[in-house]
C-alpha cells in the first residue's frame, strides 16, 4: 500500500507546499486554496501543474473555495489572479484534473471522505446518505452544483459550528471519518480555542503539526488547515499515512 500525504490549505506559499510534498513516490491529496493571502500563488499553481503533468497519478488535486470563486464566477478575494492563472485553473476543471473529493483507507481500516471544508450533515442529506467514504467521494465528484454553491457545503462550512455540531446534532452516527482544511476550532498563534465547549470536549490538538482531532459518534474529524494567512506558519507538517489505500 502507498504512503498518502495530506496537505492543508497553502495559499500562495509554493516552497512550504514543495517541502509538504516531498520526494516523489507517496500519493499526494492537497485539500485546495492553493492560492490568495502568500506571497506567490502562480508559484503555487505552477508547482501542481508539474506533478499533475509528470505524475497525475501520485498527485491529488481537490478545489478549495479560493479556487471555486474562479470557476463559478464569484469572486471575493479582492487581489485577483492573473488571466492565464485563471484560465488554468478553469482548464484543470474542465479536465477533472482537479476534483471535489477522495478518499482513503488507513492501515487499520479507518475510511476517511477528504474535501475542503467537510461534509456537513445537511449537505450528507443533500447528496444522498452515502454509508461509505468513497461513495460520497463519488457522489461529490459529480459535481452537485446546489451542494457546492451552499455555503455549508464542502468549500464553505465552518469547522466547529457548522460542520462538527451538525454531526453532533445527529440522532445516529457519522458513516465515515473525514478529513479537512479551510477552518480550524483553535487559534495556532495564540494557542486559543475557537469553539463551543462540546467540541472543546471531543478535541484534541497537535501545536506542531497544527492537526486537530475530534471525536463524533462512528468517526472522527482531522482539521489540517495549518493557517498560513500572509506570513506563513512558523512550524507545520502534513498529515501522513504511511500505509494507505486510496479509495477515490
Amino acid at each position: 500500500m502507498p504512503r498518502i500525504v495530506l496537505i492543508g490549505d497553502v495559499g500562495g506559499f509554493p516552497e512550504e507546499l514543495a517541502r509538504a510534498a516531498g520526494d516523489p513516490g507517496a500519493t499526494v491529496i492537497q485539500v485546495g486554496d492553493l492560492v490568495d493571502r502568500g506571497p506567490d500563488s502562480s508559484g503555487a499553481l505552477a508547482f501542481v501543474k508539474e506533478r499533475l503533468d509528470r505524475e497525475p497519478r501520485g498527485w491529488i488535486q481537490l478545489v478549495g473555495n479560493h479556487e471555486w470563486q474562479y470557476l463559478d464566477g464569484q469572486p471575493f478575494w479582492p487581489e485577483r489572479l492573473d488571466d492565464a492563472d485563471a484560465k488554468l485553473l478553469q482548464q484543470w476543471w474542465l479536465t477533472e484534473r482537479i476534483r471535489v473529493a477522495a478518499a482513503v483507507r488507513t492501515a487499520d481500516g479507518e475510511e476517511f471522505l477528504v474535501t475542503h471544508a467537510g461534509l456537513t450533515l445537511p449537505a450528507w442529506k443533500a447528496i444522498g446518505e452515502p454509508v461509505t467514504a468513497a461513495t460520497a467521494a463519488d457522489l461529490l465528484n459529480t459535481r452537485p452544483e446546489r451542494v457546492l454553491r451552499s455555503y455549508k457545503g464542502p468549500f464553505w462550512a465552518s469547522a466547529g459550528n457548522e460542520l462538527y455540531e451538525s454531526w453532533l446534532d445527529f440522532a445516529t452516527t457519522m458513516p465515515f471519518s473525514q478529513i479537512h482544511g479551510h477552518d480550524a476550532v483553535v487559534d495556532y498563534r495564540r494557542k486559543e480555542w475557537r469553539c463551543v465547549e462540546r467540541v472543546r470536549q471531543r478535541s484534541t490538538v497537535d501545536w506542531a503539526a497544527r492537526h486537530t482531532f475530534t471525536q463524533v459518534s462512528g468517526g472522527r474529524f482531522i482539521g489540517i488547515d495549518p493557517k498560513h494567512g500572509r506570513t506563513g506558519a512558523p512550524e507545520w507538517a502534513p498529515l501522513v499515512f504511511p500505509d494507505a489505500t486510496l479509495l477515490a
